[in-house]
């Protein structure tokens, strides 16, 4: 009888046990959530890919509507504007594409360089409808990070880290 109550006294796990368990599980779960959040750069990356495939999108749109589109931006929010008859530009609102947008918290268009215009208070970049297009680089920054996205002349887009990058330097990577 004796070896009837040892022997349930052995089933189970100890609380210090449980513990230990709950312990390791706790510190996987905090390194795979901290691995799986992107890092500025990731972050940086996708919204210079997003930025540069609205950007040829804006240049095809023009090419084949016969409308010039603009894009705009103040640092942390950009738009598109189209150019129509006698109205001047009018922002597009009815495109899901080609809509105003803001940039994630922090990130900021930091310089625009366009080889056929002068320095501007707003940034802005002129797609016509004839398909002629003027070389431009444009860096995103957030924090100490940069992205930058460059255009050759005939609308060849790239992106790359770093700042300051012309259509050049990106090629020659």
């Amino acid at each position: 009888m004796h070896e009837a109550i040892v022997r349930q006294g052995k089933r189970g796990f100890t609380l210090l046990e449980m513990l230990v368990v709950v312990l390791i599980m706790g510190i996987l779960a905090g390194t795979i959530g901290a691995r799986m959040q992107p890092g500025d750069r990731d972050l940086l990356r996708v919204e210079a890919e997003r930025l540069a495939q609205l950007l040829e999108l804006a240049a095809q749109e023009a090419r084949i509507s016969g409308a010039a589109i603009v894009w705009t931006s103040d640092g942390s929010h950009y738009r598109f504007w189209r150019q129509g008859g006698d109205d001047g530009w009018s922002e597009i609102r009815d495109d899901d594409v080609l809509r105003a947008r803001s940039l994630p918290h922090g990130m900021l268009v930091s310089q625009l360089r366009n080889e056929a215009a002068v320095a501007q208070s707003t940034m802005r970049l002129q797609f016509p409808s004839d398909g002629s297009m003027s070389a431009f680089s444009m860096d995103l920054a957030l924090g100490a990070d940069h992205y930058g996205i460059a255009a050759s002349p005939v609308g060849d887009l790239r992106i790359a880290p770093g700042q300051g990058k012309t259509y050049g330097d990106m090629a020659a990577q």
